[in-house]
């Protein structure tokens, strides 16, 4: 699992000293940015969307917790790294997953942000129950399919699902306006959740939605037209199953 993070930290030393034993220690961890005062900080923060920030507590501009109670929603996680212990109690207010001393020991950096990912993961398997449960009282084409990716989850509506097609271990999401999800599981991983919802499996790489089937084309050897002007073969074995599951729309 990639962890996105951004590292806030006045000290050129320092930083580059965090970096490096993220770098050494702990190779799940993305730096995705860099910041060295409040200011520059929020920005980073409005501009990315990282799932963990490593804080320093004092900055040239003032302490962290002025911006902090600034940020209406604070949805990702937080380490804080500072020389004072008097800003722990403060730190813990904020939810911090952890508090890091300067210096900071490689093996309490490597145990807090093993924390972190713990923590990201329940997170991402909420998302995906909630999915789940909200799944219910819809109807079949405005349910909506968690697509797990390195750094999100992206729920997408079924009736934005054009065409699935496998690649080897993965899947690529074919959606309504020329989108492209690629997911690393197999499309056999979707394949019975989604032919219960008027998919159709045509070949054993493709799976189409239904209802953006545009036609039945007969000849050369059996395809489908759909709505995004794509032609979606259908392979012999299939033909039959497809033919039904046509006329039965």
């Amino acid at each position: 699992m990639r962890i996105k993070s951004i590292v806030v930290e006045d000290n050129p030393a320092n930083r580059e000293n965090l970096v490096g034993l993220l770098e050494r220690y702990c190779p799940e961890v993305d730096i995705i940015g860099e910041a060295d005062s409040n200011t520059s900080a929020l920005a980073l923060l409005n501009s990315t969307s990282p799932d963990l920030v490593f804080l320093d507590v004092r900055l040239p501009d003032g302490n962290i917790f002025s911006l902090l109670e600034e940020i209406r929603k604070i949805d990702f996680h937080i380490i804080f790294i500072t020389a004072y212990d008097e800003y722990a109690f403060k730190a813990f207010q904020f939810n911090a997953l952890d508090y890091l001393l300067k210096p900071i020991d490689s093996q309490k950096l490597i145990s807090s942000v093993g924390k972190a990912v713990e923590s990201i993961q329940i997170r991402e398997e909420n998302a995906r129950l909630k999915n789940l449960v909200e799944n219910f009282d819809r109807p079949d084409q405005e349910k909506r399919i968690a697509l797990p990716q390195e750094d999100k989850i992206d729920f997408i509506p079924l009736r934005k699902i054009i065409r699935c097609q496998s690649e080897s271990n993965y899947t690529r999401f074919h959606l309504e306006n020329a989108e492209v999800v690629l997911v690393t599981r197999t499309l056999k991983d979707f394949e019975l959740a989604l032919e219960s919802c008027q998919f159709i499996r045509t070949h054993q790489s493709h799976l189409v939605n239904s209802i953006h089937v545009v036609s039945l084309v007969k000849r050369d050897g059996g395809y489908l037209k759909m709505s995004d002007g794509t032609s979606v073969p259908i392979s012999r074995a299939r033909k039959e199953v497809v033919s039904r599951a046509m006329a039965g729309l």
